[in-house]
């Protein structure tokens, strides 16, 4: 007759041993912390959510952002390198998240023009001078 408590030990020890690794790497937690609690407040939860909800929710994410890099990757590798259409492509399907990355890469080629016409300022005033 087998022992109960062996027997729980042993399923937890499979349990373990069957994570991928990127669930059993070891990363950073509570890196997005406050960011997350800002993002849950602005979509209606509680101005201070439960930790236990953010650190939910951060896996979530990380787990979310590190499946769409590999994908992007694989992508990407027949090709050499990694490129902003390849997360494109990933979410095309998906016209909310596709639609807020398109204004999202829009607004930072406008930011990106408004500094180099600033510095092209500031040099032409420090030629002057």
């Amino acid at each position: 007759m087998s022992n109960p408590s062996t027997a729980a030990t042993s399923k937890s020890k499979a349990a373990g041993s069957s994570q991928t690794p990127e669930t059993s790497s070891k990363r950073k937690r509570g890196v997005f912390q406050k960011e997350l609690q800002h993002m849950m407040y602005g979509f209606g939860d509680d101005p201070n959510p439960l930790p236990e909800s953010v650190a939910l929710v951060e896996d979530i994410v990380v787990e979310y952002v590190t499946d769409l890099t590999h994908k992007a990757q694989d992508i990407g590798s027949k090709r050499g390198k990694l490129l902003v259409d390849d997360f494109l492509y990933l979410i095309r399907k998906d016209l909310p998240k596709l639609n807020r990355c398109r204004e999202l890469l829009a607004m930072q080629e406008e930011l990106k023009q408004a500094r180099k016409a600033f510095d092209v300022d500031e040099e032409k005033l420090a030629m002057q001078e």
